[in-house]
Formats: C-alpha cells, sequence, structure tokens
C-alpha cells in the first residue's frame, strides 16, 4: 500500500490504533476491517508518466474479486462515447493476486481463467501472481490439491507460467519484466508463480509449529529477504554493512514515531451508523408517441440483401402495427424500445447472459442472423441517432464469474446501464457470493455503488422445481436501508419504465427483476402507445375492473394477477 498505491505510513498506523483513516471507508454504515478496504495513489514511472494503481475491495471469500478487477478493468479500456463501442487494451492493466491454496481450491478462479479470451471479457491478459507460501493456513500442499505445483490449474488455458523464488528480489523483478513483456506481445493471460513462505505463519500471530514444525524450524534458521539482499549488496560492493544496518534501522525507527504519534494525536474513530439511502428525484421514463415510432421502424429494419429466418421476419414485422394497437405490445418489444429509447439519450448499455441475444424463451432477438450466409445484423446497434453504444453478449454458462464481471464493470462505469441475465432465475444461487458479499453489501462496507440489474426469469411454468424460482424470497431478505430494488412487472409497459428509471435514476443502486416467461406471450399481458408515452413506473397498479362492495385486497404481482383474473 505505501510502496505501490502510495498511501502514507500514518494513514496505515492510524487504523491499526482503531481509527478512520481511509478516504475509501463510508462515512455511514459498517465499514468494513481495514484489509478489505480499497485504495487509490498515483505512482511516477522512471519516464514521467503518472499511473494511477487502484487496490479494490475485497470480502473474505477468497478469489472472488479476481473477475471484479477484470470486469472493472474491461470497462476502463473501453470508450463508450458514440454508437460504437472501442476498446483499448493498453489503456489498463488488471493484476489479481492469488494464494497457492485457494488457486487450485476456489472455483471462481477457473471460470475467471475461461473468460480471459471471449470476446466480450478480454481484458487484454490479466497478470496472476500466487503468493506461493506453500501452505494453506495449516493445510499441507498435499491436502489442498491434486496437483504438483499450485498454478498447474492455468496450464488448462494455456497461460504463461514463470516460476520465481520470493527470496530472490532481482529475480522477481526480471519475473515481472518478462510477464509484462510477454502480455504486450501476445495480449494474454500470464502468471507468476511466487514461491516463499511465511514466517509468522497464517496471520502473523499464531504458532505456525503446532503444524507444521519440521518447515518451521527451517523457517526460523533462514535470514530475511532484507538481510540477504543486503548481503548481496555488500559483496557486490554497492553498499556497506554499516550503510544496510543504518538504513533498516532508520526505517524501524520511524515506524516507531509514527506509532507513537498515533496513539497520542489521532482522533476518535466514529461508530458505524446505518446507511440510509434518500430517495433520488422522480425521473421522467415516458416519451413521445413520434419517437417511439421512428425508433420502433428502425428496429425493424435490416439492410437490403440481408436474409432473416423466415419465421423470425413474420414475428418482428407484427410490430409494425402492434405499436399502434390497443395492448399490442409485448414484452420484447418494450425491452426493444426501452434500450433503444436510452441509446437515442446517451445511455450506454451492457448487455451479457446465458442466451442473451436471442433471450431463452425467443422473445428479444436483439441479433439476428441470415439463413444463407450466417452473416450477423443487430438493428439495435445501428440506430442512426445512437449517441451510445450497445453491447450485446452470450456468456459462458457460468453465473459466478461472469456476475462478478459485470459487478466490476457496472462500478467502474456508473453511466452506464448494466444487465446481467440468468438463462432461469433459479440459477442465479450459483453466484449467490456476489449477491451477498457484493451486490447488498458492498454500499455500506466500502461506499462502493452500482447499478447493476439482474434479470431472473421466475415463476412455475411446468418445467419443475429447477426452472421455476428466482428466489424472490432471498433477494427481499437482503433489502435494508434503500441497498436495492426488487421488482416483479406485471405489464410491459412496467418494465419499459423501469429499465428507463433504473437507467436515469439519480440513486445509483442494483435492481434485480423477475422476469416472465409464460407473460411473453400472453395476450392479456400487453400494453399500449399510450402506456409508454403517458404514464410512468408505478409500484402498484390498480385494479382496472374494482369491483363495488369488496371485502378483500389482495397484493399480487407478475402472473398472479393474470391468473387470478382468469380463474
Amino acid at each position: 500500500l505505501v510502496h505501490t498505491v502510495g498511501r502514507s505510513y500514518e494513514s496505515i498506523m492510524a487504523e491499526f490504533e482503531g481509527h478512520k483513516a481511509h478516504p475509501e471507508e463510508p462515512d455511514a454504515g459498517t465499514g468494513d476491517v481495514k484489509y478489505h478496504l480499497g485504495a487509490e495513489g498515483t505512482i511516477r514511472s522512471s519516464t514521467g508518466k503518472t499511473v494511477t494503481v487502484s487496490v479494490l475491495p475485497n470480502p473474505s471469500h477468497l478469489e472472488f474479486v479476481g473477475p471484479v478487477v477484470n470486469g472493472r478493468t474491461r470497462a476502463r479500456q473501453s470508450s463508450r462515447n458514440g454508437r460504437v463501442i472501442e476498446h483499448d487494451p493498453t489503456a489498463a492493466l488488471p493484476i489479481v493476486i492469488h494464494g497457492d491454496a485457494a488457486f487450485a481450491g476456489q472455483g471462481v478462479v477457473a471460470e475467471t481463467l475461461n473468460l480471459a479470451n471471449l470476446a466480450g471479457y478480454d481484458p487484454g491478459g490479466t497478470l496472476h501472481i500466487i503468493t506461493n507460501n506453500q501452505i494453506g493456513f495449516t493445510t499441507d500442499m498435499r491436502d489442498s490439491r491434486s496437483t504438483r505445483y499450485a498454478s498447474d490449474l492455468a496450464k488448462g488455458f494455456d497461460v504463461a507460467i514463470i516460476h520465481v523464488n520470493a527470496d530472490d528480489p532481482e529475480a522477481c523483478l526480471s519475473a515481472v519484466r518478462l510477464a509484462m513483456a510477454y502480455r504486450a506481445r501476445f495480449r494474454s493471460d500470464v502468471l507468476i508463480d511466487l514461491v516463499g513462505y511465511r514466517r509468522w505463519g497464517h496471520n502473523e500471530g499464531d504458532e505456525p509449529g503446532y503444524t507444521q514444525p519440521v518447515m518451521y524450524a527451517r523457517i526460523k534458521d533462514l535470514p530475511t529477504v532484507r538481510a540477504t539482499y543486503a548481503d548481496q549488496l555488500v559483496r557486490e560492493g554497492l553498499l556497506s554493512a554499516a550503510e544496510a544496518e543504518a538504513q533498516a534501522e532508520q526505517a524501524y525507527q520511524r515506524l516507531v514515531d509514527i506509532q507513537q504519534a498515533m496513539k497520542t494525536a489521532a482522533a476518535p474513530r466514529a461508530d458505524g451508523q446505518p446507511q440510509v439511502l434518500p430517495e433520488a428525484a422522480a425521473v421522467e421514463t415516458a416519451l413521445p408517441a413520434h419517437f417511439l415510432l421512428a425508433l420502433n421502424e428502425e428496429l425493424l429494419t435490416w439492410p437490403e440483401g440481408f436474409t432473416a429466418h423466415p419465421k423470425l421476419a413474420r414475428q418482428l414485422e407484427r410490430r409494425r402495427k402492434d405499436i399502434s394497437t390497443r395492448s399490442g405490445i409485448d414484452w420484447g418489444h418494450a425491452e426493444a424500445l426501452a434500450m433503444g429509447s436510452l441509446l437515442l439519450e446517451g445511455v450506454p448499455i451492457r448487455l451479457t447472459g446465458q442466451d442473451s441475444e436471442r433471450g431463452t424463451f425467443s422473445h428479444r432477438h436483439f441479433v439476428l442472423h441470415d439463413v444463407k450466409t450466417g452473416e450477423r445484423f443487430s438493428p439495435i446497434q445501428r440506430l442512426s441517432g445512437a449517441q451510445a453504444p450497445i453491447e450485446i453478449h452470450n456468456s459462458p454458462l457460468s453465473e459466478l464469474a461472469t456476475m462478478g464481471f459485470e459487478y466490476g464493470y457496472s462500478v467502474a462505469a456508473p453511466e452506464a446501464l448494466v444487465l446481467w441475465e440468468g438463462q432461469f432465475g433459479d440459477f442465479v444461487n450459483g453466484a449467490q457470493v456476489f449477491l451477498d458479499q457484493f451486490l447488498a453489501a458492498g454500499q455500506s462496507k466500502w461506499g462502493q455503488r452500482t447499478r447493476l440489474t439482474l434479470l431472473l426469469p421466475h415463476g412455475y411454468e411446468g418445467q419443475g422445481p429447477e426452472h421455476s424460482s428466482a428466489r424472490l424470497e432471498r433477494f427481499l431478505q437482503l433489502c435494508a436501508e434503500r441497498n436495492m430494488r426488487v421488482a416483479n412487472c406485471t405489464t410491459p409497459a412496467q418494465y419499459f419504465h423501469l429499465l428507463r428509471q433504473q437507467a436515469h435514476n439519480g440513486l445509483v443502486r442494483p435492481l434485480i427483476i423477475m422476469t416472465p416467461k409464460s407473460l411473453l406471450r400472453l395476450p392479456a399481458a400487453s400494453s399500449s402507445l399510450t402506456d409508454l408515452t403517458d404514464d410512468t413506473f408505478r409500484p402498484v397498479l390498480d385494479d382496472p375492473a374494482r369491483p363495488t362492495g369488496a371485502a378483500r385486497v389482495v397484493l399480487c404481482s407478475g402472473k398472479l394477477y393474470y391468473e387470478l383474473v382468469a380463474g
């Protein structure tokens, strides 16, 4: 933190004395232990260039920050000005530091490595560093992995691996220079296996001799890296032994002096208080009819000579008249109009997930395929008046690393509407760590804001218990102090206004949407153009056929309304 990020010794010592001295820590909320907090600073290269260095906040759940780092880096590398997104992998470098036991043991590592060369996720090469202490807490290597080297998992992804002795500083520097040269040449991941040890045990405070007595007897007899390197410099005539000792003593005394000053001068730390975010001003989400009609026409236009699938072409063609038909706009249609309108207003969009280009239930079709040539064409990416780009990517079959990636991207691109879609909402629990530790709590712990939006198909539709529920109740349980919004829309118009509100809302927070399945094509579950031009998002919709003399009021959401009306 001092030498790489540029934080002062004083600010770090203040934290050890129990005082708040970290600029990233929120003034209210729970806060977090000091070693979970992020940090940011600048360093100046030998050529005089200033480089910003960011350490991201992370939970105790090992390795889960990895895809967040890559997502944030990808956002920093991307220019979202104009209709076409531009990606420059030289603009930012992702560095992920791993533990030797966690690298092999946590599945999120393999998922993240798999993203490295995919079109929507490639950051131009990540520098991975395994701090290989040859032990996992108290667990020996033979009990923590089935491979010889801690880095062997990376072999399956053709990652270049460099093993280096952590006791040799100049060899470590050479390893980093080789790794950076490799990334610059091949734009690919590279891994440094930094083989060393923990001198004082797992947390520098326990007794490692209880479980690894032989190993730690050897470590006790080893000179420190500072002493070894000082001896080398003395032998090479670059430093005298007296100078080396004087420098060490001077550095140690400086830390002692700072610590003593912190004990007497630092202000008391305020207790964490609940952080209730204020509601933002109302957002105007309705749009003029002529605007939506013109947008609709562009969304249904593709180049001359492009042959869309005949069945799909007929479906899309119906939208030309459906937009002017009473209750003719379905969910896919409303979504296209909402996202298209945001692009025209200058809001960048990133939509990823399993089968998201088409949509799991064949309702979206943002990317068309020529049935004769296989050529791809996306009308929503070619809107003539678009002031911002839209990225649309089918993700690999992963929830964990992909959601972490989108979380990192959304934090670094607060101006963008970033959406992650599950194939079925049930599968979102494969990313539970990100829901609990990042999405629900990141604002309170780290002051980290995101407008990441999750689209989770939800509802019992006769496909069994594994394709039925996005566990709505779990998200409601995570809600506290306005940390996120959860919605289960009943009409396409509500979905239209909710997406637009999320993009423009001044209160940046996550949005969880229980998206429909059977309602996608239910004639009763449709909206009119007037619903888009004259209405807004309503937390509660009144019954359009309110009976007289009612003795009971029933609150419901989503498909339940239509089933009650029909039943």
